[in-house]
């Protein structure tokens, strides 16, 4: 029953990046899963972490960040090519969840000085820290592999991480000082030294990625322990949209 449930969570995902223009609804997608509204939203939330809904604007963005490296379209010309009809909506949504702008990111070539965080004030942290370990496959070296680490609201890296670190290799990791409430621990490993080294998605076969939570941080004077497993990326993972500094 998994199999068949992921496989047609997967035409899912097949059909909107065959065309990403196209206005997709989730009618349209239950459809082509074959099942009923209801129970294709909840099916595809288990099998790929967020909404339908939440996937697609993940796809397009995640194309027009490779348009925006890749041509000279302007970015009113890649709103339309993957599928928003609104050059704000489109910008506000970019910059929500890969952490600077269009233009930004096209001028920077797709490499930030720095991670963009979400800088929470808590003048009493609950706990002191999230630390852990982050372990590679077991048959992966684990040098020359940068590794994020960082804190969000999702299962998914959506938007800016409330905490996070840059490892030289998959290992130990601390998150000082996260904010009250719930969230997962995240971590995505490549391979240093390639310019496109965040730019992942199913297709770069040497893409690692970890989830651990969801974390409930309430008040408690040790720190939380939350190690990860990395595994291979897959066609069912949302691409990876926050921009972050090339070492």
């Amino acid at each position: 029953m998994e199999d068949s449930i992921q496989r047609a969570v997967g035409r899912v995902i097949e059909a909107i990046r065959e065309d990403l223009a196209e206005q997709h609804t989730v009618d349209g997608m239950a459809r082509t899963a074959m099942f009923s509204k209801f129970h294709f939203t909840r099916i595809f939330q288990r099998v790929t972490g967020i909404s339908p809904g939440r996937f697609l604007m993940v796809m397009r963005l995640h194309r027009a960040k490779q348009l925006l490296l890749s041509t000279s379209m302007s970015v009113t010309e890649i709103t339309h090519e993957v599928g928003y009809a609104s050059v704000g909506t489109f910008s506000s949504r970019f910059s929500s969840s890969v952490g600077v702008s269009p233009s930004t990111y096209r001028r920077l070539r797709g490499v930030t000085p720095q991670v963009p965080v979400d800088h929470r004030s808590v003048a009493q942290p609950p706990v002191p820290a999230i630390q852990g370990v982050v372990h590679p496959p077991s048959s992966e070296q684990t040098k020359d592999r940068l590794t994020f680490v960082g804190l969000f609201r999702d299962p998914v890296p959506l938007g800016r991480p409330v905490r996070c670190t840059v490892l030289e290799r998959p290992g130990p990791y601390r998150l000082d000082s996260p904010p009250p409430g719930q969230w997962y621990v995240l971590a995505c490993s490549r391979v240093r030294g390639r310019r496109d080294y965040w730019e992942a998605d199913w297709t770069d076969g040497d893409a690692l990625i970890g989830v651990h939570g969801p974390l409930t941080i309430s008040r408690q004077d040790s720190a939380i322990e939350a190690d990860l497993q990395l595994r291979r990326m897959t066609s069912l993972d949302p691409p990876i949209l926050l921009a972050f500094p090339l070492s």
